[in-house]
């Protein structure tokens, strides 16, 4: 448990010195009744993955994002993966991803058997630009993949018109996107399908690694179903007998456990609850950073936007975050190195220059922010923000 010192600064403002970056503690004390139901459900059951809590959550899911279908597997990164494959991905084609990512948007591609080709992002909101799809095409090309980045998605319907005029399948990175929706439809569900992670740290999150694949296209459903466990077809959902059955494709070990689909089912209760929390929380940074020269902040929240990540740009950036971290607040730097510039991709190249995407590798930070913040913690993180330009403005 981190002990809380504080300080007094100059205008007697009182400073709470430790702000972890990420915590649930207070959470699943809250939820531990409802969760201790679900976990024994799972032993009264005898079957600890791929089993009745794993089903129940598919359709929960179903119901909150309008999808069709929702196949639960055991991580984001396997959910791009398998996505990739069950949409008919062939090796050597070209999938066009964002350079400002995580990892895992790009690596999936090549765990696939496909080629990522890098393109710049939007300045602004972070996301795959519609018009850097136009320079990154080529004769290889088959599938553009968007990452949904922070607080919102890409902008789906004009990525949709370039992809149309390419001849290109979208799918999207939808991992940090519950909740998050444009036009009326979720995310994940603008192109042919796209993806859910539940890592801890996301808005909704377990207690390890899950994930999920969301398709209103029976074909890619049925794929994926099978290809998370073992290439089998028919029911495999919470079914003991038959383990030795025909396997018509070459799939994976990509069975969600139930006792991450028991806590998931658990903090679905206050999904939305935790969303707006979120969102409470990003507006007293928007009032707490106001002024500061130095940050440049995110626009205010809109319309189906999810706020997963508080981000900020800041000069100084790495010298912030390490005033911070001494000062017992934890920050996240969002992304260090940009996908095309990453050693595990360089057999891929030569890569084009992507000058927003490096940009934004050198600026964005993200401070803490989850529903067991308070807001006395935001002030915390602003003032010492703000001392930390005064001092070195002075």
């Amino acid at each position: 448990m981190t002990v809380q010192r504080s300080v007094t600064v100059d205008a007697g403002e009182e400073i709470h010195r430790d702000v972890r970056f990420f915590a649930q503690n207070t959470t699943f004390e809250r939820l531990w009744p409802h969760l201790r139901t679900r976990v024994g459900e799972v032993f009264a059951n005898g079957k600890f993955s791929h089993g009745k809590q794993v089903a129940q959550l598919e359709q929960r899911l179903r119901e909150y994002t309008g999808a069709q279908y929702v196949v639960g597997v055991n991580s984001g990164t396997d959910a791009l993966v398998l996505l990739l494959r069950a949409a008919g991905l062939k090796a050597g084609d070209g999938v066009i991803v964002p350079a400002f990512s995580f990892v895992a948007t790009a690596s999936a591609v090549v765990l696939a058997g496909g080629v990522p080709q890098f393109a710049d992002i939007d300045p602004g909101d972070y996301t795959l630009a519609p018009e850097a799809i136009d320079a990154a095409v080529t004769p290889a090309s088959r599938f553009v993949l968007p990452a949904h980045l922070f607080t919102g998605m890409a902008d789906m319907t004009a990525i949709g018109e370039v992809a149309a005029r390419h001849g290109l399948v979208v799918l999207e990175d939808s991992a940090e996107g519950i909740g998050m929706s444009r036009l009326g439809v979720h995310a994940g569900l603008h192109g042919r399908g796209g993806v859910l992670s539940f890592f801890p740290s996301k808005t909704l999150g377990a207690l390890g690694d899950a994930g999920a694949v969301l398709t209103d296209d029976p074909d890619i459903a049925g794929r994926v179903a099978a290809l998370r466990h073992h290439g089998r077809g028919g029911h495999t959902l919470d079914h003991f007998p038959g383990i030795a059955t025909e396997s018509g494709l070459i799939g994976t070990n990509s069975k969600m456990d139930d006792i991450q689909a028991a806590v998931l089912l658990a903090k679905l209760t206050c999904l939305d609850d935790d969303i707006a929390r979120r969102r409470a929380l990003a507006l007293e940074y928007e009032t707490g950073l106001a002024g500061i020269q130095g940050i440049r902040r995110r626009p205010v929240l809109g319309p189906g936007d999810v706020c997963y990540v508080y981000l900020v740009e800041a000069d100084r950036r790495d010298e912030l975050a390490a005033y911070l971290a001494a000062a017992g607040i934890g920050t996240e730097v969002y992304y260090p190195i940009p996908l095309h510039r990453q050693p595990c991709f360089d057999s891929y190249g030569p890569h084009p220059e992507l000058p927003n995407a490096e940009q934004a590798c050198t600026r964005a930070l993200a401070l803490p922010l989850y529903p067991d913040l308070e807001a006395r913690d935001v002030h915390t993180v602003c003032a010492r923000i703000r001392r930390f330009y005064a001092e070195a403005n002075a």
